[in-house]
């Protein structure tokens, strides 16, 4: 019988935790850094913040899929910043926070709630409550009425895409906005915005309401979506994804590399994935959609792709990160070789350099 040999301990136990000190000279960045040589969340944030460095580095075209009250819950900024110092390529946003970014754009506000006060004293008074954050009815029924009538001015006799249809609010918005969000920032940075779920936010019940008065027969393009998502992944050198939760947004850009067979091309998967949420395993899946397992085992990761799989709020982890990239990023953007997107009506390519 032949004796099977004991792995030596000293094969695995090369790479000693660096416990974190405190410096107070240190910025942000140096304190991921620090915390590289940490373990559990502190080094997945470290490393999700070098993988995004890494994407800016190696040319990459970077997706993010965003979901969630992250705009009351004032990530606003932070998201313009990333997509005005192109940090990001490609938005894919849920319909609730377009539309509660169009809100803000629009000069209005969201505010914090205290837990003292009682739905029904809410309701009275016409406010909205996301978790810890409210918002006046009133002025979203507004919101949902300056979409109607934007969406007037539109060609009733044609259909649009999500991504033509957000460019062009974008532009809109951009006429009289005073602060930047995601949707004006993407319209002056060439940013191609998608929402797989416009129909599940007041975008669409502004757009419900101009056809109701109006006879508005304004309709949406689903599918061109899947074409224009289709050209992205298939011109792109290098990809990469950041996912800030899950949910419709992130399933929506898995479909980049499933649409690859329209044109008969194998899937290549992202080199580079960042997960940020607090999803819980599913229960009788294969993965556990936590960490992105599932995009692995259907082929939406490239094998040995760098990953961060950060299991924290986004509202805590995205403040850190970006604030992390303004300290650092400068030196890979001299470079970085980004793909430039023409918007043409209806048309629209990607040039990859």
């Amino acid at each position: 019988m032949v004796t099977q040999r004991k792995p030596r301990a000293s094969k695995y136990l090369t790479a000693p935790i660096r416990p974190v000190q405190v410096d107070r000279d240190r910025s942000v960045a140096g304190l991921l850094e620090k915390m590289e040589g940490a373990g559990l969340g502190a080094r997945q944030l470290a490393e999700a913040h070098r993988i995004w460095l890494d994407m800016l580095g190696d040319n990459t075209t970077i997706v993010v899929a965003a979901n969630g009250a992250l705009i009351p819950a004032g990530m606003r900024r932070l998201l313009a910043y990333v997509i005005k110092n192109r940090f990001v390529d490609v938005m894919v946003c849920s319909g609730a926070m377009l539309f509660q970014d169009l809100h803000e754009t629009l000069g209005r506000q969201h505010f914090q709630a205290h837990p003292s006060m009682t739905e029904a004293e809410l309701e009275a008074s016409q406010i909205s409550r996301m978790w810890d954050v409210l918002a006046s009815e009133e002025e979203y029924r507004e919101a949902d009425e300056w979409v109607g009538g934007f969406t007037n001015q539109l060609d009733q006799t044609r259909s649009y895409s999500t991504r033509e249809f957000l460019h062009l609010l974008g532009r809109e918005l951009a006429e009289i906005a005073t602060d930047d969000g995601i949707l004006t920032s993407s319209y002056k940075a060439r940013v191609p915005v998608f929402c797989p779920t416009i129909s599940d936010s007041s975008i669409t019940v502004g757009i419900a309401g101009a056809r109701f008065e109006k006879k508005n027969q304004f309709c949406f393009d689903l599918a061109q979506d899947i074409l224009d998502l289709m050209q992205i992944g298939s011109r792109s050198r290098v990809s990469g994804v950041i996912n800030l939760g899950g949910g419709s947004s992130r399933s929506f850009v898995q479909q980049m590399e499933a649409a690859a067979s329209i044109i008969k091309t194998p899937p290549r998967g992202h080199k580079y994935a960042i997960q940020i949420s607090t999803e819980q395993p599913a229960h009788g899946g294969r993965t556990s959609p936590n960490t992105d397992d599932e995009s692995l085992v259907f082929g939406k990761l490239a094998r040995g792709a760098a990953t961060a799989y950060v299991n924290c709020d986004t509202t805590i982890a995205l403040p850190i990160l970006v604030t992390a990239l303004s300290q650092t990023a400068a030196k890979y953007m001299k470079g970085r070789k980004r793909p430039n997107f023409v918007f043409m009506g209806k048309e629209f390519t990607v040039e990859v350099p």
